[in-house]
């Protein structure tokens, strides 16, 4: 195996010895462990780890290093990923009228921030198609109505298997998806919605949310599943308001709030720090990446 850096994700029931078991698979089959990070669900009685190793002098195979591995796995009822990290990951972005999320992806991915392949933009309306152009992405312009949804979901599933799509990333997209549609990408796509959800839904949530008077303003980036804005959750963050907010600096903030979230949580996928257990996310911080 040429110099990269491996990523293992895994998860199991909790027991003794686990660490001396994987930590001694990979020591045998010639890897240099850069860092391994462990959390244990004491109520859940579940291990998580990622653990980030140097392949330079393991003399194995991907296909035998995973063969190998799932030998291992397998008595210890180990559910495990992994990443071989030296090719990017196809990303396609799902717009609709808001911008803010796409122009800070699109920024982002360009000065190397975000690493992957932005290899187009998806939108039920033509608004946002001039920030496409601006950065030489491809962009489709797929109108629907309730009529024409299955259809238009057949589209957009055809665009995102003839680019090898691995992440979908919903930038305030405002369509609700099929669970047909979901299902065919678990855990790859990842939604970004306000924090009001689910006391302020539906129109002008900023207007609802300044008549009641709020103090806390925010985010949330997660997993989308078949129940609407309740998937597993892996980037959240709040701001404080006052009195003083208007509903339009109340929306000003919750987007500024939420370019840094989707961008974190859009991240956290990239670089293989998340582990989903039922409806959670367990998302390990950077280890000297």
């Amino acid at each position: 195996m040429k110099s990269q850096v491996v990523t293992f994700l895994m998860q199991c029931p909790d027991q003794k010895g686990l660490v001396a078991k994987i930590t001694n698979f990979f020591y045998e089959k010639g890897f240099n462990i850069l860092s391994s990070q462990q959390y244990v669900n004491s109520i859940e009685k579940r291990y998580f780890m990622r653990i980030r190793l140097d392949a330079e002098e393991a003399n194995i195979s991907k296909k035998a290093l995973e063969e190998c591995f799932s030998e291992m796995a397998k008595p210890l009822q180990l559910d495990w990923s992994v990443n071989f990290g030296r090719v990017k990951q196809n990303v396609a972005i799902m717009v609709s009228h808001t911008s803010h999320n796409l122009y800070d992806l699109l920024a982002r991915q360009k000065e190397g921030s975000l690493e992957c392949n932005i290899k187009l933009i998806i939108s039920n309306h033509d608004k946002l198609r001039p920030i496409a152009e601006m950065f030489g992405i491809p962009y489709h312009y797929l109108p629907v109505t309730a009529d024409t949804k299955l259809q238009q979901e057949s589209q957009i599933i055809a665009l995102l298997a003839s680019n090898e799509i691995d992440l979908v990333i919903m930038a305030r997209y405002m369509q609700i998806l099929s669970s047909d549609f979901i299902n065919r990408y678990p855990e790859k796509i990842i939604n970004i919605h306000h924090s009001f959800l689910p006391a302020f839904q539906g129109a002008n949530p900023y207007k609802k949310a300044y008549d009641r008077g709020v103090k806390l303003i925010g985010a949330s980036a997660h997993y989308a599943t078949e129940d609407l804005d309740e998937g597993p959750i892996i980037v959240q963050n709040v701001e404080s308001v006052t009195h003083d907010s208007t509903p339009k600096t109340l929306k000003k903030i919750g987007a500024d709030i939420e370019t840094l979230v989707l961008s974190r949580a859009v991240n956290c996928h990239l670089q293989s720090q998340i582990i989903v257990s039922g409806n959670k996310a367990i998302v390990f911080p950077e280890a000297g990446e």
